[in-house]
């Protein structure tokens, strides 16, 4: 077995131990989590916020934007924006199941020691602007992540340890295959880190009407400029993320704190009812009521 097998199989071992029913589970280490899922059809919709995220086992599948990803063991998915996103694990059974790691991203510490090192290929151009990126984990990377995970036995470590490895991580992922993807989204100045600025804004005043106009200005780009490379990054215009957002954060209302059609509408910042129900349903494919009880029976088993 070779290295990174032998840190591969450490770090399930470890997953499976502290995650002993399916679930995500926050640790005490700032930012991580760990997720431990079955294979199955329920999309599940959430927001991605931006995380490095290394796969153990398994599949998944996720729509994230308009673009669709399969990503599984081996694998590290880089998220440099906040973006909504749907999913499902297409391999995970109840003897290996999916088993992921994810760390979310201080946006100020990266930024910070993005300015540090030097770019590894100062030649390299901005490439493909989407704001996720899939590539196979490096060793050393997945060796750090292993040092992280093991301080959730020694919490009286977690203090001065957990943020000097986590420094670590990032330094590995800049100068690594990665690395000019997160630099882009966390260097000042730069376009893809005016566009997350955009979306972060988005992200905390998704209740407000859009003004497109209005929100280019707020990060200093032209219009007909921030519109296209917002498209580029997310895959969808500044209108349709706008929509994403206050439908996906509807639905979790109505699943998770069981708040009825008209109130969600309202709660995300829809003043007609008619008008929610109608772009709930193009979003999802059926009426709020409907959809909410078929995910409700789905995932007690039922359907």
């Amino acid at each position: 077995m070779g290295e990174w097998e032998r840190i591969n199989e450490r770090l399930k071992a470890m997953v499976l131990r502290h995650m002993p029913e399916p679930g995500c589970r926050q640790t005490d280490i700032p930012g991580l989590s760990l997720s431990r899922r079955l294979a199955r059809d329920v999309l599940e919709n959430s927001l991605y916020h931006p995380c490095i995220g290394v796969m153990l086992q398994g599949r998944k599948k996720a729509v994230i934007g308009a673009e669709e990803y399969i990503y599984g063991e081996g694998q590290c998915l880089v998220v440099g924006v906040d973006v909504p996103s749907s999913f499902y694990v297409v391999e995970g059974t109840e003897d290996a199941p999916f088993l992921c790691l994810s760390l979310e991203v201080d946006k100020f510490l990266l930024a910070r020691l993005a300015a540090e090192v030097p770019p590894v290929d100062a030649s390299s151009g901005e490439g493909c602007m989407r704001g996720v990126s899939v590539e196979a984990v490096d060793v050393s990377v997945l060796d750090a992540f292993l040092r992280l995970v093991e301080l959730l036995d020694k919490p009286e470590q977690i203090p001065v340890l957990a943020p000097m490895i986590t420094r670590e991580i990032y330094y590995r992922m800049l100068i690594g295959p990665q690395g000019e993807f997160l630099r882009r989204f966390h260097t000042l100045g730069s376009q893809s880190m005016q566009i997350a600025q955009a979306v972060t804004w988005l992200r905390d005043n998704y209740r407000s009407p859009l003004q497109v106009e209005e929100l280019a200005r707020r990060v200093n780009m032209a219009t007909s400029t921030f519109h296209r490379h917002f498209k580029e990054v997310t895959s969808l215009s500044p209108l349709q993320f706008h929509k994403r957002l206050r439908l996906f954060e509807a639905q979790r209302l109505m699943l998770a704190e069981r708040v009825d059609a008209a109130s969600a509408g309202l709660a995300v910042g829809y003043e007609s009812p008619t008008q929610f129900n109608r772009e709930y349903k193009r979003l999802f494919g059926e009426p709020p009521h409907r959809n909410i009880t078929r995910l409700r029976n789905a995932r007690s088993g039922r359907e």
